[in-house]
């Protein structure tokens, strides 16, 4: 669903606000699982997927981290988010209407693969900042590994009328159509306006390599 492929520092991933926690903690293990939905959605810290994304499940059974050291379990990386997320929720418990406080307990979830916590609070987060692109951005991310594709795209639109040429939106919007719905059609004009929007992005060839795989199944398809 990023990021390094990373983002010029004036883009709409550098105001994000979210912990360094979300790429790095827990010993990785959200990053070696293939979290990223695309290239731009984690940030500077995330590898664009070489392949269409596994399920954690699966990536986890498959994968071991870096040095030998077994891949945490689901329950182990739950269980990892809670203790995390301790002392945020016990803030929140102070200032449950803290927009920043809720997108960072969100990421955290998120980082972990606990997708449906992660869109519990970003929802929270949305409820008090509705107008917050980098969440509800965040938000559509959680919900496709949710299984929500349908909710995903409906956070991306919504994103995009705040904020018509925002990155992450348009790449993440032009991925979950071309990986969750087999829209290469819709992934193509939402990464042609990506280009459109942004003439100068620093990752335009990685863009213009998806969007010629989407035209060669379109025209398969047709």
């Amino acid at each position: 669903m990023s990021s390094n492929p990373a983002l010029n520092p004036s883009s709409a991933e550098t105001s994000a606000g979210l912990p360094t926690s979300r790429a790095l903690s827990l010993a990785g293990a959200a990053a070696v699982l293939g979290l990223a939905l695309g290239y731009f959605w984690l940030g500077p810290k995330a590898k664009p997927p070489a392949a269409p994304v596994r399920p954690a499940a699966a990536a986890a059974a498959n994968m071991g981290m870096p040095g030998g050291h077994p891949m945490p379990t689901m329950e182990q990386m739950k269980a990892m988010a809670d203790v995390k997320a301790a002392p945020l929720l016990e803030a929140l418990k102070k200032n449950p209407k803290d927009a920043k406080l809720l997108a960072q307990t969100a990421a955290l979830y998120a980082s972990t693969h606990q997708f449906k916590e992660a869109a519990t609070y970003y929802k929270k987060s949305l409820d008090v900042d509705p107008k917050n692109v980098t969440t509800r951005t965040e938000l559509a991310s959680s919900l496709y590994y949710s299984g929500d594709v349908d909710g995903a795209l409906s956070e991306l639109q919504q994103a995009l009328k705040y904020n018509p040429t925002d990155v992450n939106a348009l790449f993440n919007l032009g991925m979950i159509k071309y990986k969750g719905k087999d829209d290469a059609a819709g992934a193509i004009a939402a990464w042609q306006q990506l280009l459109k929007s942004h003439p100068d992005l620093d990752r335009k060839p990685a863009v213009e390599q998806l969007i010629a795989e989407a035209q060669q199944k379109k025209e398969v398809k047709n």
